[in-house]
């Protein structure tokens, strides 16, 4: 097998991480459709993305502690069987519940990628180099929500919606044979006791009682919380108040995703020199910036294409600052707890943004304001938070610069 610090494994971890932005973003232009096939509601179909993350940030709190007992490998392998057979599912999902369930089950799938993936990098190139390595494979994962909409809305317009599902299909199975021939065993510290339910509580107490650990976790839920309000309301808001047609829904979708490419390759570049603390702090304020450039270009009657992606572009550019930063911190200092400390993040992140996305759906009057409320409301947050309540305790993660 290819050395753990290779290319090759580099970019299948990357494929693999990216696996969850893929299974969210690819049938998004599709969602509008699906409203009409099955007679649903806004809420209902935006139910199916809402319904992924909760499975999501369940199975993260199961997929860290058997990555930590059994290993990264067999755990990743698993994972990836159970999304090919959801994919599979779902694809032949004959009404809408039997889509949101489908989706569920893909998620249980799908969430070994990035839960597992960042333990993987966390054992390969330690806490100084992970912030650097998961930066570097933000901005290559920034392809994965760019081209994945792109792809989905060409695929519904020609195949259907159920085309989008056998092609997730296709892209697990191919990381799956990648996975089983290209990635040998990284975890070097397996801990018997693990599963425990009493070691489980008491290593997440210790995580979660840990200062910094906890401020670098909420910091990343509420900026991905923005990021996720804007992917759950984007299809509805570019295709039926503004007009997009679907297959070019990707193209205005890909551009925001630009802005997340670069403030990932930002943050690699300068992440040694500044260290994560200066870096989350220049990317919550640009968050905050874009999001209120976004209400008030709302509040002047502004409703154009070029008003919702420029402002987003912006906060996805301050997004990719702050997420991967912020992820690399709150593992960083934990070798032996690394799938638990991932997984705490990812549940707490993604039950954060299930919540949000659900709530944008609750209110949704046919108009671009509760998305932009909610994007704005968590660029507030996320500044507020890092730099009231990180940024003067950051002495607690010296590492962090």
């Amino acid at each position: 097998m290819p050395r753990p610090e290779s290319l090759a494994v580099s970019i299948l971890l990357t494929a693999l991480v990216s696996l969850g932005p893929l299974s969210t973003d690819m049938y998004l232009p599709s969602m509008p459709a699906l409203r009409q096939v099955f007679g649903a509601s806004v809420p209902e179909i935006q139910l199916t993305l809402s319904v992924f993350l909760a499975g999501f940030a369940i199975s993260q709190l199961v997929y860290g502690p058997l990555s930590d007992r059994f290993g990264r490998r067999p755990v990743v392998l698993g994972g990836l069987m159970i999304f090919a057979a959801a994919s599979t599912a779902c694809s032949f999902a004959p009404d809408i519940e039997w889509l949101v369930l489908g989706r569920f089950f893909q998620a249980l799938g799908a969430c070994c990628g990035p839960v597992v993936g960042r333990a993987i990098v966390r054992d390969i190139y330690g806490p100084t180099r992970a912030a650097t390595m998961l930066a570097y494979m933000g901005t290559a994962m920034g392809l994965a929500p760019m081209v994945a909409p792109l792809i989905g809305g060409y695929v519904t317009v020609t195949f259907g919606w159920q085309g989008n599902f056998l092609v997730l299909l296709f892209i697990g199975l191919v990381i799956l044979g990648g996975i089983g021939t290209m990635l040998s065993e990284t975890n070097k510290w397996r801990d018997h006791d693990a599963l425990r339910p009493a070691t489980i509580i008491r290593n997440s107490a210790l995580l979660l009682g840990h200062g910094a650990y906890l401020g670098y976790v909420v910091t990343a839920a509420l900026v991905f919380s923005g990021l996720f309000a804007f992917i759950s309301g984007a299809a509805f808001v570019l295709i039926e108040v503004l007009g997009v047609p679907v297959a070019y829904f990707g193209y205005a979708f890909g551009a925001v995703v630009i802005g997340y490419m670069i403030g990932a390759f930002i943050l690699a570049r300068l992440n040694h020199r500044m260290g994560i603390d200066r870096m989350i702090l220049i990317g919550s304020t640009t968050c905050l910036l874009a999001g209120l450039a976004l209400i008030l270009l709302l509040a002047q009657g502004i409703v154009t294409v070029f008003s919702v992606i420029l402002p987003m572009m912006i906060y996805l550019m301050g997004t990719g600052m702050v997420l991967p930063a912020a992820q690399a911190g709150a593992v960083g200092p934990f070798p032996r707890t690394a799938g638990l400390a991932s997984a705490l993040l990812g549940f707490i992140q993604m039950a954060s943004a299930a919540f949000t996305g659900f709530m944008v759906g609750v209110f949704d009057n046919g108009t671009a304001w509760p998305m932009s409320l909610t994007i704005a409301l968590m660029g507030v947050l996320t500044f507020a938070w890092f730099r009231f309540r990180v940024w003067p305790r950051r002495a607690e993660n010296p590492g962090a610069g």
